[in-house]
């Protein structure tokens, strides 16, 4: 019953465009499509159903590593229609699986609507540009991009290392050669490290757990490789911070100092839901310059946003102005970008202003039209 089940539940989660299936006892199957969680109308899962449905996806070592630990991940392909990436995990000694949805196309930079000064920098021949944001961000998203448009314009070695692999690519210009934990080789950190003998030119890290990857990718980048990674911070002056907060007080200064050289850039990104349907991105972009690089060096990461706010001729982009953005263009509702805003207080005035701007300018124009239907022809 597990692998009929399993088909129809992946197909449903493809023909509606959701993002990801939760499988929980005591719930039907739920999908979550645009943002929001959806039940499906079948019936509500025992414990033998999970197990089941477990059983019929995850690969048997995954299995084992579920009964030691508690706690498994690994990504399928679910024939041409997607990939899946999966966790398994027990909750109150019954199994529960997130399958999300990784699609077999890859967007551009254009459709993705990032930044255009990200394109600049990923064929920079080093440095670290990090992908920050929560949990289902888009981070992966915006990677696999990175990835791809380095392969389709340039003849390089790039080395990928995830948990699972989540995006397939194919050797393009670029040779590809992406390694998996726990199948390829056992660590983030140990991935970088290898990767160094392996003659690459870019290292894409899936994430950034600890300080032995951090310490990693930072030599990776000092050492003239461009290294890309994600760190689930929000804001360019935040990422910064949790970085260096992970490193005992003796060595940050150390720290900020390799950092101020080794980041070239830092991008971070929220999803929202768009009126009407579907989801759409807001960015911010930090671009490393000698000014942002002291700032870091000297620890007053707080002066970074005022930074972005002035530096928009170099790409520079604040996460609340992309947001008040697409509030003014009509594609989100007001209590979304708020709610994903940096600074509340910030947007909030922003879209006073602007919502007074507007109503005055209905009343000036409704105005015009009762002084016009007065003024006698």
């Amino acid at each position: 019953m597990g692998t009929i089940l399993i088909d129809k539940l992946l197909h449903t989660v493809v023909k509606r465009g959701a993002s990801d299936l939760h499988i929980t006892v005591g719930q039907p199957p739920v999908l979550r499509v645009h943002g929001r969680l959806k039940k499906l109308e079948t019936k509500v899962l025992e414990p033998e159903d999970t197990v089941a449905l477990m059983k019929s996806v995850t690969p048997d070592r995954c299995q084992q590593e579920l009964q030691e630990v508690g706690t498994t991940d690994f990504g399928f392909a679910f024939g041409d229609l997607a990939r899946f990436r999966v966790s398994v995990f027990k909750q109150r000694g019954t199994v529960a699986m997130v399958l999300r949805q990784i699609p077999n196309y890859m967007m551009s930079f254009e459709e993705l609507g990032t930044p255009p000064v990200l394109a600049e920098l990923v064929m920079r021949p080093r440095g670290l540009i990090l992908v920050t944001g929560p949990t289902g961000s888009g981070k992966t998203t915006t990677l696999a991009s990175a990835v791809n448009y380095i392969n389709e314009n340039n003849d390089l070695h790039i080395v990928t290392i995830e948990d699972p692999i989540e995006f397939f690519h194919s050797h393009k210009k670029s040779i590809v050669n992406q390694r998996e934990i726990g199948v390829d080789l056992p660590s983030f950190a140990e991935g970088i490290r290898r990767a160094l003998r392996q003659d690459p030119d870019v290292i894409m890290v899936g994430e950034m757990r600890d300080l032995d990857t951090i310490e990693a990718a930072i030599t990776a980048a000092e050492t003239g490789h461009i290294v890309f990674a994600t760190l689930h911070t929000t804001g360019a002056a935040g990422t910064i911070n949790r970085i260096i907060d992970v490193f005992p007080t003796n060595q940050q200064a150390q720290i900020r100092t390799q950092l101020s050289v080794a980041v070239i850039g830092i991008l971070s990104q929220q999803l929202l839901p768009k009126i009407g349907g579907g989801r759409v991105a807001a960015y911010e972009m930090l671009v490393v310059t000698p000014a942002v690089g002291n700032l870091i060096r000297e620890d007053k990461t707080f002066r970074i946003t005022s930074v972005i706010q002035t530096g928009q001729k170099l790409g520079m982009k604040l996460l609340d102005d992309d947001l008040f953005r697409l509030w003014k263009e009509g594609q989100c509702e007001k209590k979304e970008v708020l709610y994903k805003s940096n600074s509340r207080e910030y947007l909030g005035s922003k879209i006073i202003q602007a919502e007074q701007s507007m109503f005055e300018e209905e009343e000036e124009t409704r105005g015009r039209l009762e002084e016009a239907e007065q003024t006698p022809s």
